[in-house]
């Protein structure tokens, strides 16, 4: 504007200037008299129009070049979020017979996408896809796919479709933060060998400062198995947080303690060899930004031979810098027909890389009775990549 208001000066002062000028030294030249009253006009045309523009303050708008460039996504809902998790190892195994395998490991691969939606930022769609190792070959399947609800009812959101069942995930996030080389008491096979993480099915999930919960019904196979449709699963996740923390995320640098009661009434199912499958524990945390220690007790009351039995698991974590972590574990269940034991010790250390990347390395001995054969007294030596981004 300052250089528009100078222009019009300047244009106004040669104006003036020159007519007098031209009016005294050129008086009896009627052309040049001609000339100079068009050109005077013409000028005092211009002065008007920058009078205009001055009064009108005209400003061109501030164009913002985008931080990122990038490909154009096109979604119905006003945020996508996407984020993925990887579980990258190498294992030395020795068996019974005193035989060692090595091999590299692309253990799991989650690929997660959230949709939330406009009315409430709260509510979304998840879906969910997982790679796991197989006989040599990755295969692909649907983990999670669910709506979620926030505050259906007070202080409770609810999950619909092949969604959280209401254990695993807790103590995955709360006791047992290495799913990246042992799945929890409840879920490994030389554990209880129980349930899974995910099922189809709805589940109300309720968060206070003091107490939390999960109630659900399921098919009760588990999401990677097959569905018959011949009885559902209630299932429950009672939690008390004894230091108000309940509505937190659990981080290892916050102070919590923990009690819950846990399990499911599972009607009769292929999976199950066509029996109920009833089971209940009870689980204690106590973490603070140095350390943490674990422990549960499961019973399972009715099922086949081979899932009744009670068991026990502890672990620990003891941080002795803040990005480097000692890691142990022992899990024991014992089989009610008389048929032995099963026994798994976990003991490694862990290194923070950075907020993405985590390297573990540890040594893994399962044993016990009921083992098989080929499975008594096997010793692992792992390394893995645990990856979020």
């Amino acid at each position: 504007m300052k250089k528009i208001t100078l222009s019009m000066i300047a244009i106004a002062t040669i104006a003036t200037a020159g007519g007098d000028f031209v009016e005294t030294t050129y008086v009896t030249n009627d052309n040049s008299n001609a000339e100079i009253s068009a050109l005077k006009a013409q000028m005092g045309e211009m002065q008007s129009k920058l009078t205009e523009l001055e009064n009108r303050k005209v400003e061109a708008p501030a164009v913002k070049e985008p931080k990122h460039k990038g490909t154009l996504v096109k979604s119905h809902v006003p945020v996508l979020k996407f984020s993925g998790t990887h579980y990258l190892g190498f294992v030395n195994k020795k068996d019974s017979n005193g035989d060692r395998t090595n091999k590299f490991e692309t253990r799991r691969n989650y690929l997660q996408v959230k949709a939330y939606m406009k009315e409430n930022p709260k509510d979304y769609m998840r879906i969910t896809l997982d790679t796991h190792d197989k006989d040599g070959e990755s295969g692909v399947r649907l983990k999670y796919a669910y709506l979620y609800l926030d505050n259906v009812l007070p202080n409770t959101g609810v999950e619909f479709g092949q969604a959280h069942r209401p254990w695993i995930d807790y103590e995955e996030h709360n006791a047992w933060n290495y799913r990246s080389i042992s799945k929890t008491l409840v879920e490994a096979k030389y554990g209880a060998d129980l349930t899974n993480s995910a099922d189809r099915g709805i589940n109300f999930k309720t968060k206070t400062p003091y107490f939390s919960s999960e109630l659900g019904v399921f098919n009760g196979e588990g999401y990677h198995n097959a569905e018959d449709g011949e009885g559902l699963s209630g299932e429950w996740r009672l939690t008390g947080h004894i230091l108000g923390t309940g509505k937190k995320h659990a981080k290892k640098s916050l102070t919590y303690a923990n009690v819950s009661f846990f399990g499911q009434q599972n009607k009769k199912s292929n999976k199950h060899g066509n029996e109920d499958l009833n089971w209940m524990g009870l689980h204690a945390v106590y973490n603070q930004p140095e350390f943490l220690a674990s422990a549960q007790y499961i019973k399972v009351g009715d099922g086949i031979a081979s899932k009744k039995g009670k068991g026990y698991s502890v672990n620990g974590e003891y941080r002795v810098a803040p990005k480097l972590n000692l890691l142990g574990r022992y899990d024991y269940f014992d089989m009610d027909d008389n048929s032995g034991e099963k026994k798994r010790a976990i003991a490694g250390v862990a290194y923070e890389y950075n907020k993405n990347v985590e390297f573990i390395a540890n040594y893994t001995k399962e044993g016990g009775s009921n083992l098989t054969a080929n499975d008594r007294d096997n010793e692992a030596i792992m390394l893995t990549a645990a990856v979020e981004w």
